[in-house]
């Protein structure tokens, strides 16, 4: 069977392999680009008229952080679905039973919010009608379903076997499949996991009174309990609560579950009045410390799959696709040492900062401890006391203070990258005019 060669190859066409494309792709046209998914297509991904967004009073929803809503407007996204969006215009975070308290309000830092909520199912679909446009100028080719079953690695290319038996090599393969991807394995890339001993219960709320663009992070003895605004007077539900607990929230009709809930959260957010289908599953911190192998990169899930506490699981993905983006801009080999070592460099320090973020708040917040209680407490009032405290959170969880780092470090990198190559270049002609010199510094001719 004939070997198809591609530029970039991405394993995984979810929310990120899917974004990651559109975005490669739209900065670099002359680039020929392949996704393997292990998903049949969707009917809105089989290449007829666009197909209107499937969305339900259930529709799961992601949080976007002020510094993403940015990126997708910089990559053409946002003013189409800017509609669909609900603002996060509050914040308030408190630990159930004690004293300490944060409110973040957007114009305390004169934005016009902290961040937006949106259904997956506009930005998926958004995002399958612009690479249908890729796929017909002949730019994108889909594998699916299909998936990697081999992996060869050789100095100039990764080959690759198929499961359905078809061969392809890339300069470079990009690892978006979620955080047990099957490739990793195939790659040898190890992965460190940490159970939580807790499930996320996930649903949504249909409540009394409008919620005014506000959302919630409320911290109980079992985890935290977080309601993000959604349109049409709705809260998106993610209750962290132990593995037996999840199970029996879930088995619960309707109102016992509302009453529970109003119970555990109390009446800030307002009366909720209905719920709709629930959902858990369990939370285990993933992550790989190698972020890139040879001609190979980790995006997404497949390189961190975090708490879902504070709500930044995508927005870090997002940044994994920016920096993608940044270094394989007008780059003749996406795939060299110089982008998969710099690649390491960009999302290592935001990576870990994250994880510790979100890792420390549910370590810290998921005990009962008195004296952990008090200096919880303390922490908060202190944090909303002080407003350099205040704006330094606020920036780091916005996303703002780590995308202006990643963006600084890449054209650091770019800049030494270019002096290299130079240097490179003059020590080159210099040994080769010096090989054309003979004994005291007379050129060949004259020998």
């Amino acid at each position: 069977m004939q070997t198809d060669t591609f530029d970039l190859v991405i394993a995984g066409g979810g929310m990120t392999g899917a974004m990651l494309a559109y975005v490669l792709l739209s900065q670099n046209p002359a680039l020929k680009l392949a996704i393997v998914e292990q998903q049949a297509a969707l009917p809105q991904q089989q290449g007829q008229a666009a197909v209107a967004p499937q969305v339900s009073f259930d529709s799961r929803s992601i949080a976007l952080a002020a510094a993403s809503v940015e990126l997708l407007a910089a990559w053409g996204l946002w003013s189409q679905l800017a509609p669909s969006a609900c603002a996060i215009e509050h914040i308030q975070v408190s630990d159930r039973g004690h004293f300490g308290k944060v409110y973040l309000s957007a114009s305390e830092f004169n934005r016009q919010s902290l961040g937006q909520v949106i259904e997956i199912e506009y930005i998926g679909a958004l995002l399958y009608q612009k690479l249908q446009q890729f796929s017909e100028q002949g730019a994108l080719y889909w594998f699916r379903p299909d998936q990697i079953q081999q992996l060869h690695k050789t100095q100039s290319c990764h080959q690759l076997q198929l499961l359905s038996g078809q061969k392809i090599s890339t300069k470079l393969l990009l690892l978006c499949e979620g955080g047990d991807s099957p490739s990793r394995q195939l790659a040898g890339i190890s992965q460190q996991q940490q159970p939580y001993g807790q499930c996320a219960v996930i649903a949504n709320i249909g409540i009394q009174n409008p919620h005014q663009q506000r959302a919630f992070e409320r911290f109980t003895p079992q985890g935290p309990l977080a309601l993000l605004p959604l349109s049409r007077q709705r809260y998106s539900l993610v209750w962290t609560v132990t593995p037996d607990e999840a199970a029996r929230l879930i088995k619960l009709k309707d109102a016992d579950f509302l009453a529970e809930l109003q119970s555990a959260f109390g009446y800030r957010a307002g009366v909720f009045q209905t719920v709709g289908s629930r959902v858990s599953y369990p939370l285990t911190l993933k992550y790989s410390q190698d972020a890139s192998s040879h001609r190979l990169v980790l995006c997404g899930n497949s390189l961190h799959n975090l708490h879902p506490i504070a709500g930044q699981g995508f927005n870090l993905a997002l940044r994994d696709i920016a920096a993608v983006a940044a270094l394989i801009k007008d780059q003749p080999d996406p795939g060299c040492y110089a982008v998969t070592s710099a690649y390491q460099q960009l999302r290592s320090a935001d990576m870990e900062k994250v994880m510790s973020l979100t890792d420390g708040l549910v370590r810290l917040f998921s005990n009962s401890s008195r004296i952990l209680a008090l200096g919880r407490s303390l922490g908060l009032t202190a944090l909303m006391q002080c407003s350099e405290l205040k704006q330094a959170f606020a920036n780091q969880t916005m996303g703002f203070t780590p995308l202006k780092a990643q963006q600084l470090k890449a054209q650091q990198l770019k800049v030494q990258q270019v002096a290299a190559k130079r240097s490179l270049s003059q020590s080159s002609s210099q040994s080769s005019e010096l090989n054309k010199q003979g004994p005291g510094g007379q050129s060949d001719a004259n020998i």
